[in-house]
This record gives structure tokens, sequence and C-alpha cells, in this order.
């Protein structure tokens, strides 16, 4: 048992420490305000973007708790509790639209993640940098290329009549196969079209990775008599790891933030049932319904199973490799 008196005498050493402590903190960010006030000005200008434009706004979710009514505005509408996520979660369209949301994101995830890698390693091979260069351009150029253009482009590529696909599976004796009308093909059309316009841009990052890679590594490797297969294992890979980390949390934290745009042009009524996301979904119940509570709700539903996703996902990989988001 403590003497009486001990017990006020470590507590008053501890607020000493920790007042000193804060004073010291205090402190150091008057002196790290002096000596680098141009760098906390430039910080300043993006704080104020995000603070403005994305965390402001974020105050008119409340409407998902809310009947919306456009007269008494956001505030002065009345409370709905959580209504709106029961009228959601037991919407027969609940399921179908929560299952073709994850598939098409995993398969997006899973696609897209590899290839730009394979692609940067094959270029950082090639030592013709005329070919080089202009593989990278061609590849890279589809990235400027608008969605509505790329889906055009994909209607047209896949017309049973007109497009080269129709012409292909004749020649081969398939006949004319309608491929956005059937509900199969929606994913692998959706997955492949996106690949093809980011796949340059994607594999930029990589290269930049193994243009950051040590030298010394490669003429270590080469010393120890390692093939081209070999280094891009053993030095390559290693030496991108991280960036591909770190574009793995990132893709799988948006996985429920599909693209909606390409989506709801590829979409029709025919392949529907695989086509219909929670994006599509939100901007027809909100927009054509008018159903703007309702849609909030969905929203703000989609958001918190992101925010999860890119928390445990960060987690697990920072356990795994070392490397993660924070």
């Amino acid at each position: 048992m403590s003497p009486p008196g001990v017990g006020l005498d470590v507590g008053g050493v501890t607020r000493k420490l920790r007042d000193r402590r804060n004073s010291r903190g205090f402190r150091g960010l008057k002196r790290s305000w002096r000596r680098h006030w141009q760098l906390y000005l430039l910080i300043l200008v993006p704080i104020a973007y995000f603070v403005i434009f994305k965390y402001i706004p974020m105050a008119n979710a409340i409407i998902a708790f809310k009947d919306y009514n456009v007269i008494d505005g956001v505030w002065g509408s009345d409370w709905a509790g959580v209504k709106h996520f029961e009228r959601f979660f037991n919407n027969p369209m609940f399921w179908p639209v929560l299952r073709n949301t994850f598939i098409l994101s995993a398969y997006v995830v899973l696609a897209s993640f590899p290839i730009p890698i394979i692609l940067a390693l094959a270029l950082n091979e090639v030592r013709l940098r005329f070919f080089k260069n202009t593989v990278q351009m061609v590849t890279y150029a589809p990235y400027f290329i608008s969605t509505v253009v790329v889906v055009s482009m994909t209607i047209l590529f896949l017309s049973p009549r007109l497009g080269i696909a129709g012409h292909v599976t004749q020649f081969f004796g398939l006949g004319s196969i309608d491929f956005l009308s059937d509900p199969e093909f929606f994913r692998h059309i959706y997955v492949f079209s996106d690949i093809w316009q980011t796949m340059g841009y994607s594999a930029v990052i990589y290269l930049a990775a193994l243009a950051g890679i040590d030298p010394t590594l490669y003429e270590a490797a080469r010393v120890d008599g390692a093939t081209r297969w070999q280094k891009i294992l053993n030095v390559d890979l290693p030496g991108i790891l991280p960036t591909a980390m770190i574009v793995l949390v990132l893709g799988v934290g948006n996985v429920m933030a599909i693209g909606f745009e390409k989506a709801y042009l590829l979409q029709n009524s025919l392949n529907i049932s695989q086509s219909e996301i929670i994006a599509t979904y939100t901007y027809k119940v909100g927009l054509l319904s008018a159903d703007f509570s309702q849609a909030a709700a969905i929203g703000l539903f989609n958001g918190v199973i992101n925010l999860g996703l890119l928390l445990g996902v960060n987690a697990i990989v920072k356990r795994l490799t070392g490397n993660g988001l924070w």
C-alpha cells in the first residue's frame, strides 16, 4: 500500500510532465511555423479545398434521416429516423443491386491490378527506345478519351451487324451475337473496356517506381549471373511492391464506388439483371423518382461500406507487407 501523499506526488509529477510536453509541442509548432511558413501556406490551399467542397457538403447527408421537403429545405424537414435505410434494406432490389456491385467491383480490381504491372515490367525490359515510347503512347492515349466516347466505340465494335465482333463470330460460324443484350457478357465488356482505357495510365505509376530502384541492385544481380526473369522476381517486383500495395488498397477502398457513367451507358433493359448497380440505382431513385432522402440513404450506406473496406484492407496489407496508407 502506498504511503499517504505519494499518489498526489505522482499525480503532480504526471501533470508537470504533461504540461512540459504540451508546452514543448506548442513551442515546437511555433518554431516549425517560423522556419517553414511557406510550406504551411501551401498546405492551407488543399485543406481549404477539402473543407469547402468535401467536408461542409457532408452536412447535407442528414437528409438521409429526414423526410425531405423542398419547401422546408434540408434543415427544416421532419425527422424520419432510419426509415429510409429500412426501406432500402427491405426493397427486393437490395440484394441484386448489392451483389452486382460487389461482383463487378471485385472483377474490376482483380483484373485491372496485375495487367498494368505486367505491362510496366515488360516495357522496362525493352531496350529499343522508339518501340518502348510508341507502345507507351498507344496504351496511355485511351485514358484521355471520355467515357461516353469509349462506350460509343464499344457499342459499335460489338454491334452484331456492323461491328468487328459480329464479323468475327460469323467468320467462325457462330452467327451474330448481340453481346450487349446478353447479361452474361455485361461484366466482361465493362471490365475489359475499363482495362483498355486505364492500363497505360496505371503502368506509368509502376514505371516511375521501377525508375526509383537502386541501380546497384541490378549490378549485383548481373554479377551474380541472374537472368532477366530472376532480376524481375528478385529486384523489380520487391522494388514496386510498396507502390502496388498502395494502389491495391486504393482500388479496394473504392470497390463500392464503381463508375456510374459507363454502367449506365452500357445498360439496357435486357442486361439490367447484371448491370443494375448501386450507383445507377441511386440515380434512378434520387433524380428520376425525386426521392432524395432515399437516394441519400443509399449513398450513405455505400460510403460506410467503402470506408469499412478501406480500413480493413489497409490494416491487412500493413500487417502482411508493412506498407499502408497510414
